[in-house]
């Protein structure tokens, strides 16, 4: 604030003084003079801090240009931030209203709720995706979205992930939802629908099923074929190689065909496996002396057992799981290295760990090894009659089963791949004495 009112307020009370003191030393009594002249100064103060409190309270009218010294300044400067402020509304204004035109404009959904997810905004793809109304703001978005699976992501609080369900307004519209927290304890809803993404997704299952299917019949036919001419002792020395190698060839097709169908029928399948009880231990004994009969194999293949608890699940899938885990590591490790199998608890997890001494995993692809036909060194796997579907079915399975996998690798020295089961899948056997099975 500038000093000159303050200046002016002064000069002009000691004026006020100086004059009360000459007329009372004039008419007498100077005293009662300064008093008076206090006294209305004071009034005068009075009456312009009332005009302000009424101004304030009512907000209505102008406030008074009219008044001297400190008054007026006070006046002048709040006059100065109230057209300030009415020019900063304007302005808000007409970008709020902006904003509103442009999220109308968004093809998808969006809900401000707050701390205690309430709905506090919504735009009209909101409306027409979650069958949400405007008059629903003020309460909860769980009393409206009740599919169990929203419920249970809501209180989770897991938003770093999408949810798909189907939209409670329209269930042939599928949506992807998602969570993203802003501010202090705002959070913004996304719902996009993704029906286009989903109908494609489907096309593209049912053609690898169907194409799979119809391809398996004239293969048959064939490898039959192949077979005899590999076995016809009368056929030409310069065909016997290329018979050969189209019957490897017709082998790793046939191979390539059934691990798509079981990933198809992985895929078709609920998201959540049954839960029957699948003897690991057992299952684990016959892997690994169905690996000790292959003539490719490394010289040790160790199986420890440092548990007799069993899984809830599909055998089958279990079973798919971990014959490709174990086929992998044979595969790349040399005949002179060590494969170590173990099933294990972590906590109350189930730990399924297949750990080779092979070539190893570049740091860059392990991200990588559980998408389809993908391949770290494409002419190697090759060689080896690999179909590049094996880690993506160890990933369905998991998947249906609440499990995750983790690989550690290092190149030249080996690679660890390891299945956690969730607690909930993990049981004691119902009957039979437990045994450590001896390694090597």
């Amino acid at each position: 604030m500038s000093r000159r009112p303050w200046a002016f307020v002064a000069a002009r009370l000691l004026a006020l003084v100086a004059i009360a003191i000459a007329a009372g030393l004039f008419f007498g009594q100077p005293l009662a003079w300064v008093l008076g002249v206090f006294a209305a100064y004071l009034a005068w103060n009075l009456y312009h801090l009332y005009r302000l409190e009424a101004w304030l309270r009512t907000r209505e009218g102008e406030l008074p240009r009219d008044s001297m010294g400190m008054w007026g300044s006070i006046f002048a400067h709040l006059n100065r931030m109230r057209r300030r402020n009415r020019a900063r509304k304007k302005r808000l204004a007409k970008v709020v209203k902006e904003f509103r035109k442009s999220t109308k404009a968004l093809p998808d959904g969006g809900v401000v709720l707050s701390e205690n997810d309430e709905i506090v905004w919504l735009n009209s793809a909101a409306e027409a995706f979650l069958g949400l109304r405007r008059e629903d703001r003020g309460n909860r978005i769980e009393n409206f979205l009740r599919d169990p699976a929203f419920v249970e992501y809501m209180r989770e609080r897991k938003f770093g992930r999408a949810l798909r369900m189907d939209s409670p307004a329209n269930p042939a519209v599928h949506l992807s939802i998602e969570v993203v927290p802003y501010g202090k304890t705002q959070r913004l809803l996304l719902a996009k629908d993704i029906t286009h993404e989903v109908r494609l997704e489907k096309v593209r299952r049912s053609f690898v099923a169907n194409a799979s299917h119809e391809l398996r019949s004239p293969l048959t036919v064939v490898s039959g074929y192949l077979d005899s001419l590999r076995d016809d002792e009368g056929l030409p020395e310069a065909w016997k190689e290329p018979v050969q190698e189209m019957s490897r060839q017709a082998d790793r097709m046939r191979r390539i065909i059934e691990d798509l169908l079981t990933l198809s029928r992985l895929e078709a399948a609920a998201p959540e496996a049954e839960r029957e009880r699948v003897d690991v231990p057992g299952m684990l004994a016959v892997v690994r002396k169905e690996t000790l009969a292959r003539t490719d194999r490394p010289e040790t293949i160790e199986l420890s057992l440092e548990t007799d608890r069993v899984l809830l699940g599909a055998d089958p899938e279990i079973f798919s799981a971990c014959a490709n885990l174990v086929g992998n590591a044979v595969k790349y490790t040399p005949r002179t290295g060590r494969v170590f199998i173990r099933w294990y608890l972590d906590g109350e997890e189930g730990c399924l760990s297949v750990e080779d001494t092979g070539v190893g995993i570049p740091a860059e692809a392990i991200p990588r090894l559980t998408e389809r036909f993908y391949r770290v060194d494409k002419g190697r796997d090759r060689a080896r009659g690999g179909t590049g579907l094996g880690l993506a079915i160890v990933k369905h399975v998991l998947q249906r089963h609440g499990g995750r996998l983790e690989v550690r690798s290092e190149l030249g020295k080996g690679s660890c791949f390891t299945c956690r089961f969730p607690a909930d899948r993990v049981v004691a056997p119902e009957s039979g004495t437990f045994t450590q099975a001896p390694a090597g």
